[in-house]
């Protein structure tokens, strides 16, 4: 009996020292326009424990396969500890070896960012400067890292609802050489780009105030029932989602707006049309909703496992 090889297991250090997030970027981008197909992935799901559950979160493309296995637990914070722990693991597609076990938190802070970046670069003006980011968690950071590797950044401003927190970002990223400020909901108005990066449940800002020639990204729920921005913005946007059946089933953004008749779900167009075809013409804003599916963290999974090699 042949003794198995150790998996190489690839840290979160790893992770984001392994692959910039342009290239990230170029990776999702690369995937799409070779026949990824985002609607055939699997759906995650979701597996209760006793004190919290699992998230799982499947995908195949070409050379490889591989799960992101996540817990939940609602109480460790009191225990001071996260609330969301987990790993990925990447296999051989033809083999089902496995070769690789990822920090499941780093991809995760990885390819988000990079899925929401992608969309800009395809969707925002050339010129697209300005930069308006809502929350401040470390999704918020590394959003704003990755759009600034898709523009040239000459504004930067933070909406939190906590002042201190507000400020620790933006002496962070001031500390990297960013232009940044404190901001509020109203520079929505000023903002070509704009990103949610929250846990709210209702809009972060009047849809109204929006920039007709501004691109949105909500990326902070995948649940129906909470959205980040309100029917204002849906009922004057051309809408883009990862895919359509996802997006009506777990994007709030979406299927709020389409539930209050803001949009028709025959008008929504997916990430994959973007990426392989470009952007339509238009004079109106554009929303770019992200829910995160299995295929995005596969696809950085692989890039990551290629560069190690």
């Amino acid at each position: 009996m042949s003794i198995p090889q150790q998996i190489p297991l690839i840290s979160a250090d790893q992770v984001h020292t392994g692959l910039s997030l342009a290239d990230a970027v170029r990776a999702l981008a690369t995937a799409l326009r070779a026949g990824l197909d985002p609607g055939a992935a699997a759906e995650r799901s979701s597996v209760p424990l006793a004190h919290g559950s699992f998230l799982l979160m499947p995908g195949e493309f070409e050379a490889y396969a591989g799960v992101k296995i996540l817990t939940v637990s609602p109480d460790n914070p009191a225990r001071n500890l996260p609330s969301i722990q987990g790993n990925y693991l990447l296999f051989d597609s033809s083999t089902l070896s496995p070769v690789a076990v990822i920090d499941g938190i780093a991809l995760t802070l990885l390819r988000t960012p990079a899925v929401s970046a992608l969309a800009i670069d395809l969707l925002a003006g050339a010129d697209a400067s300005t930069l308006l980011v809502f929350g401040t968690g470390p999704q918020s950071l590394f959003h704003v890292r990755a759009v600034s590797a898709v523009r040239r950044l000459t504004s930067v401003k933070i909406v939190g609802r906590s002042a201190d927190a507000t400020a620790r970002l933006v002496a962070t990223l001031r500390s990297e050489g960013y232009p940044v400020a404190e901001g509020t909901a109203a520079d929505v108005a000023d903002a070509r780009i704009v990103v949610c990066c929250t846990s709210a449940r209702e809009p972060l800002f009047d849809g109204a105030l929006v920039r007709d020639d501004a691109v949105v990204v909500a990326m902070g729920s995948h649940s129906p029932d909470a959205r980040e921005i309100d029917d204002a913005l849906a009922s004057r946007s051309v809408i883009y989602v990862e895919d359509v059946p996802t997006a009506l089933r777990e994007a709030g953004d979406v299927a709020i707006a389409i539930d209050n008749g803001c949009a028709q779900v025959a008008n929504l167009r997916s990430l994959a049309d973007l990426a392989c075809n470009g952007a339509e013409a238009r004079g109106v804003p554009a929303f770019f909703k992200s829910v995160g599916m299995g295929w995005q963290d596969l696809v950085i999974a692989s890039a990551l496992h290629a560069r190690s090699l």
